[in-house]
């Protein structure tokens, strides 16, 4: 690789953090946003500070059924306000206290559609993590819900707010010299939180954690110690899976850089290499995404050496566009372009400011990250300023069919056959027992949004 074609995105970085500084100046005096948060086991306190740098705010309430996640986010809050806010465990509860008018939604992904639907109706607008639920109709019902009630909903796949993949759009896919996409690729040989071959015993639940309210509408499986914070994700009853957690990222990076809408099949083929695992997530996986003349995979492997030389943890995961001019390779903090009649590889890296790659401190990756993440919440800030005059960048339905594509993905692999959704109809096509796995079925008092559809 020839390093010296390498240049460095930390100006333009720089520029952008300079413009949300000046944002948050400007805001200085208008009253601060009222924000509430409902997880806080670990997403909500980080979007919670990218809403700090960017913006005036003040977190009027919070929710989690963990009792030390809500001491934890207290603690992280009274850096930045002087009262506490208050604290419940049951979101429903804080809707009623308090009005907001944001509500970030941070928690496991079986508990995000319906705090995110309801706070849309008691008035707020949403800061929703992706993906945004663990099964279409979900999704269906959150979009219906935000055009309904005017609510500004921006899906945290904060790779839209990159402003390097911008640069590397103009250059190589507006600008032509990709040529013509045919294939994207994309990629993890990342590992997910909890997951493990082997077993892990069943144990007591803990008397800082309300289980029954913590599962939900999901199934209430035997309690493990590791759900109480990321090991969840290692329950498809609670995630899912990989797909859902990584590839989510990736295809929604993909589909805003080529403009792809709904795709017209999903297929996908896997398997439990490690049988022994307690986990029923897939740890193999192959789904295809099939486009009018492009085809988009997504594979992970939680198993065996990368292919990838493992110079750091980001770059086991990303996506490759083969084109008719070339590859291009974009991953978290870096794009590559190998152009097809063999000349110098070019690329750009957030992390160098030299071009060498060899004295990177790859360790040093939270002013990049938290770049991104404050564009992110800038954006969302300023279409709620623009309301009915524009959408965020990860709109609602942009989440909505990029968290549909994995979950489609995971029902392929489970039926053992493609499906091509019709988001009209609500249906897919010609496959009734696919369209009655379109949405869970929720446990005790809890009604699934789909119902409020007629689906």
């Amino acid at each position: 690789m020839n390093r010296r074609q390498f240049v460095s995105s930390v100006a333009l970085g720089g520029a952008a953090l300079s413009f949300g500084s000046t944002l948050r100046s400007a805001e200085a005096s208008k009253p601060p946003l009222r924000l509430g948060i409902i997880g806080c086991g670990w997403f909500g306190g980080v979007n919670y500070e990218a809403f700090c740098r960017v913006a005036e705010v003040r977190v009027v309430s919070i929710c989690d059924p963990n009792a030390r996640h809500l001491e934890r986010t207290k603690k992280l809050i009274s850096a930045y306000q002087s009262d506490a806010p208050l604290a419940f465990a049951d979101y429903r509860k804080m809707l009623e206290a308090e009005p907001l008018d944001v509500v970030i939604v941070a928690t496991p992904d079986h508990w995000h559609a319906l705090p995110a639907i309801d706070a849309m109706k008691a008035g707020a607008d949403v800061y929703l993590e992706k993906p945004v639920g663990v099964d279409v109709l979900e999704g269906e019902a959150l979009l219906a819900t935000a055009r309904e009630y005017n609510r500004i909903v921006q899906v945290n796949t904060q790779r839209r707010s990159n402003p390097f993949y911008v640069r590397m759009a103009e250059e190589f896919l507006q600008g032509g010299r990709l040529g013509k996409v045919g294939l994207v690729e994309c990629f993890s040989y990342l590992g997910l939180e909890g997951w493990r071959p082997g077993s892990i015993p069943d144990a007591e639940v803990p008397e800082h954690l309300n289980y029954e309210l913590w599962a939900g509408p999901a199934p209430k499986l035997p309690y493990k110690a590791i759900m109480e914070d990321r090991g969840w994700r290692a329950f498809m009853e609670y995630g899912n899976g990989v797909i859902g957690n990584l590839g989510v990222h990736t295809i929604d990076k993909v589909r805003w850089l080529l403009g792809l809408g709904w795709p017209e099949s999903v297929s996908a083929t896997g398997l439990r290499y490690h049988e022994d695992s307690f986990s029923n997530v897939p740890d193999t996986m192959n789904c295809v995404l099939q486009y009018p003349d492009l085809n988009v995979s997504w594979e992970h492997r939680m198993w065996g050496k990368s292919p990838i030389p493992e110079r750091h943890w980001s770059d086991q995961w990303g996506a490759r566009f083969m084109g008719s001019g070339g590859t291009l390779t974009v991953t978290m903090f870096e794009y590559v372009f190998e152009p097809a009649d063999g000349g110098p590889t070019e690329g750009v890296h957030m992390l160098s400011q030299t071009g060498d790659l060899e004295n990177v401190d790859f360790g040093a990756t939270m002013p990049a990250y938290q770049e991104v993440e404050n564009q992110h919440v800038l954006d969302f800030l300023g279409a709620r300023e623009e309301r009915g005059s524009r959408l965020p960048i990860a709109d609602i339905e942009q989440g909505h069919i990029s968290s549909a594509c994995c979950v489609l993905g995971n029902l392929s692999l489970d039926l053992g056959r493609p499906l091509a959704y019709d988001a009209k109809t609500r249906s897919v096509k010609g496959d009734v027992e696919a369209t009655g796995r379109l949405a869970r079925s929720y446990r005790d008092e809890w009604i699934h949004p789909g119902k409020e559809l007629g689906v």
